[in-house]
């Protein structure tokens, strides 16, 4: 096995919350994020989706950003949540650790996305083609675009680099992010994803026929689909050399991680689940441990019909009948795309520093050979090491495993 790698800071964005601090009371108060559409501007009201309760403005200002200055809102809410896990990993000059100062850092950021700042592009098209008055906006349209308005916001990055593979983005910037670590190019990597939702990302998936027009139901029996949701999640990678030296507490353990690409179909999953198998088998092995190993698993669990069957048969494969407790957590946040990787890593971090199971919101029924997620809330549940699973289109799919650095 590599040396470890220590998780010493992380933040997330989310329907249901600006903070960790408000999206673990949602999560123990088993308060869902999902409701009706606010601020994205669409006729499409029938579909319930996750969104960040801020306006682009409040956003701005929350950052400190002047209202003139032109920015995306991809690229907002993860300046918001990437803040938060500065701050907590002592990175910030109002944050940091007493040593800091004197440690030379080599700090990369690896961040995923897919629509990056197609909502300006969206809103502006029509300034685009009869005058000039909105162009500064062209620049801001592209992934990497976003991340190095991001990158730009702290000036601390001597390396940034973008990822986009759809809803596997910010779990993939994580495995990057190991690789980058384990290879020695760099001490520090911060790593996830930041999505924004936009009018070609809701029509997109609604000509699909994935979204649902009630509450996501995960895993059960008469789930019909999706909600969109929208955030941003970033986690602080880093030696646990590095970590010493600035005098900083892991959060937690990024054990390992497995990456298929299974190319079944453009987006849909295998009867068998074999991208996800491959995926989670893989990121048991690089822990090095063993499926009884694992407390808990924070599904991909989208709601879909495909997705939620095809994911169980993979869980089966791995687990057989000794399956630990398993969960959506698209329940409360929606499905926030090339964000959902980091947000729900987060969440998984929160579920071990606290002790609980997060709910399979939503669920009655069992889906036929399905499996019964978890149903309601338990506390005091002590978690030693838990995976996270990230699949995207085209069976592009990742598995994490996190680990508690008080219990592993």
């Amino acid at each position: 096995m590599s040396e470890p790698i220590l998780i010493t800071g992380s933040g997330m964005v989310s329907a249901i919350g600006t903070n960790k601090a408000d999206a673990l009371n949602s999560l123990l108060h088993e308060q869902t994020g999902i409701g009706a559409l606010k601020y994205l501007k669409t006729v499409h009201h029938e579909f319930p989706v996750g969104e960040v309760q801020l306006s682009d403005g409040q956003l701005a200002a929350l950052l400190g950003i002047a209202p003139d200055v032109p920015t995306t809102r991809t690229s907002l809410m993860g300046m918001l949540a990437l803040r938060e896990a500065l701050t907590e990993a002592h990175l910030l000059p109002d944050g940091r650790s007493e040593r800091a100062e004197s440690v030379p850092l080599r700090v990369a950021l690896v961040s995923g996305t897919t629509v990056g700042g197609m909502d300006k592009s969206e809103q502006y098209y029509p300034d685009f083609l009869s005058n000039d008055s909105r162009n500064a906006y062209i620049a801001t349209h592209d992934c990497g675009a976003c991340t190095e308005m991001i990158a730009d916001h702290f000036g601390i990055f001597s390396f940034v680099s973008s990822i986009s593979t759809a809803c596997s983005s910010a779990a993939n910037a994580l495995v990057e992010a190991a690789n980058l670590i384990r290879d020695g190019r760099f001490d520090i990597v911060v790593a996830g994803g930041s999505e924004c939702l936009t009018k070609f990302h809701l029509n997109g998936f609604n000509s699909l026929m994935l979204l649902e027009r009630r509450l996501c139901r995960p895993f059960d029996r008469d789930r019909a689909g999706l909600n969109l949701g929208e955030g941003a999640g970033y986690l602080v990678l880093e030696t646990a050399r590095s970590a010493a030296q600035r005098g900083v507490a892991p959060v937690g353990l990024f054990a390992g991680y497995g990456n298929s690409c299974d190319a079944f179909h453009q987006t849909a999953s295998s009867d068998d689940g074999e991208g996800a198998f491959l995926a989670m088998r893989k990121a048991l092995a690089d822990a090095g441990l063993e499926p009884a190993d694992i407390d808990y698993i924070n599904a991909h669990g989208t709601g879909t019909v495909n997705n939620d069957a095809s994911e169980t048969e993979a869980l089966k494969r791995v687990f057989g009948n000794r399956l630990p407790p398993v969960s959506s957590t698209k329940s409360f946040t929606g499905h926030t795309t090339s964000a959902s990787g980091a947000i729900e890593s987060v969440i998984c971090l929160l579920a071990m520093r606290h002790g609980f199971l997060p709910v399979n919101l939503n669920w009655q029924h069992a889906m036929p050979g399905g499996i019964i997620p978890v149903p309601d809330k338990h506390t005091d549940r002590p978690l030693r090491h838990v995976l996270c699973n990230s699949f995207g289109f085209g069976g592009n799919d990742t598995s994490l495993v996190f680990s508690n650095p008080s219990r592993s």
